[in-house]
């Protein structure tokens, strides 16, 4: 019988941004790694995650990338294409957020988070759309958030890291429906609660409250989102597009 889970060898993943994260994340397949490609703003971060990686048996190439500026975009796809040919998988993983009260933040701020979340989702997918439009093949798997379903009380006061995870899930439904007919599924992954770079200090400072909102009363692990990642990238969701994937221990049930 075949296995449906299976991330070949041979398949090439590009995912932009945070990449240390994912380092942790993205699992074996059924005893191979899919091939990565991994890239943010600065290098020495994809190369540590690229590093970290290559330990675990996985061919990784790491690259500079800011996904707000369309050229470096241009330029990570260029080199993925003249290199391998192809792109299998997508993940974008970018993300940032800004706290402050909606009545004082400034537009810089704003803008900041929105391009960086939701355009840069936008941006990359196009970029490799156009890849996978060709090949009649391809998963975008777009990072989102519990955040994006809902508003959060008066204490936590972060409007556009909400309002562009929010932008992220119906991004990633309309994308599902308008290249459906090319044989790309497009999904989303919402995590709840994870240890970040992001998050940490935010987990540690809220640790009890956080905790009395989620039913299994733990935060997130890096095994956590495996599960996810290989269902999305693999064979096994090809029948699944335009969904988003919560994995948040019950805080939205």
């Amino acid at each position: 019988m075949s296995n449906n889970f299976l991330i070949s060898p041979d398949v090439w993943r590009l995912s932009p941004a945070a990449p240390s994260a994912w380092a942790a994340r993205w699992p074996k397949g059924s005893g191979k790694w899919a091939q990565t490609w991994c890239c943010a703003p600065e290098k020495e971060r994809c190369q540590q995650a690229a590093e970290d990686l290559r330990k675990l048996g996985v061919e990784t190439l790491p690259h500079a990338c800011d996904v707000k500026n369309p050229a470096d975009i241009h330029q990570v796809v260029d080199a993925t294409m003249a290199q391998f040919g192809r792109v299998d998988i997508l993940i974008n993983n970018a993300g940032t957020s800004w706290g402050a009260p909606v009545e004082e933040m400034r537009l810089e701020q704003w803008n900041k988070v929105i391009e960086t979340n939701l355009t840069g989702t936008f941006l990359f997918s196009q970029a490799v759309g156009k890849i996978m439009i060709g090949q009649r093949r391809g998963k975008i798997i777009n990072i989102a958030s519990v955040a994006g379903l809902r508003g959060a009380s008066q204490e936590f006061q972060a409007i556009g890291y909400h309002a562009s995870k929010g932008g992220v899930i119906i991004f990633t439904k309309d994308l599902a429906c308008k290249w459906g007919i090319h044989n790309v599924q497009v999904n989303s992954i919402a995590p709840g609660w994870f240890p970040t770079n992001m998050s940490q200090v935010l987990i540690e400072r809220n640790k009890d409250i956080f905790l009395k909102t989620i039913p299994l009363r733990r935060f997130g692990n890096e095994n956590d989102l495996k599960g996810a990642a290989v269902f999305l990238a693999s064979a096994a969701s090809d029948f699944v597009t335009g969904h988003v994937l919560v994995v948040d221990g019950g805080q939205c049930a």
